[in-house]
């Protein structure tokens, strides 16, 4: 019982460009935002869609997986957690942020999608 807490999974598709960063302790990290989309019909019979935009952040092979095949508008699946965390800006003022901690990626749709 104890892996399905904090557990997340998501389908949706990649906003922009991953960004990747080489930290001086030899670390990799992947950060890009993801969006989901939910269908629904408003009281007038009318479809509407909800989407919603996911940090999401990857370390290590992951990232390796990301930098090498994760480009905007694919589609992808992520396996994760929730990590939130709070820092303060140039200008005094806090701020929040959740993202997340991508364990494993899935690449979706076809390979010769563009």
């Amino acid at each position: 019982m104890s892996t399905i807490k904090n557990h997340v999974q998501l389908i949706g598709n990649v906003g922009q460009e991953p960004t990747i960063t080489n930290l001086e302790s030899g670390k990799k990290v992947a950060r890009f935002p993801l969006a989901t989309n939910e269908y629904y019909k408003d009281g007038k019979g009318e479809k509407k869609t909800d989407t919603n935009w996911h940090t999401i952040v990857a370390w290590g092979k992951t990232a390796d997986i990301v930098e090498k095949y994760v480009e905007k508008s694919k589609e992808i699946g992520i396996t994760g957690k929730l990590r939130s965390r709070s820092y303060t800006t140039d200008d005094g003022n806090q701020r929040y942020v959740t993202e997340v901690v991508a364990d494993e990626i899935l690449l979706l749709g076809s390979r010769n999608d563009s």
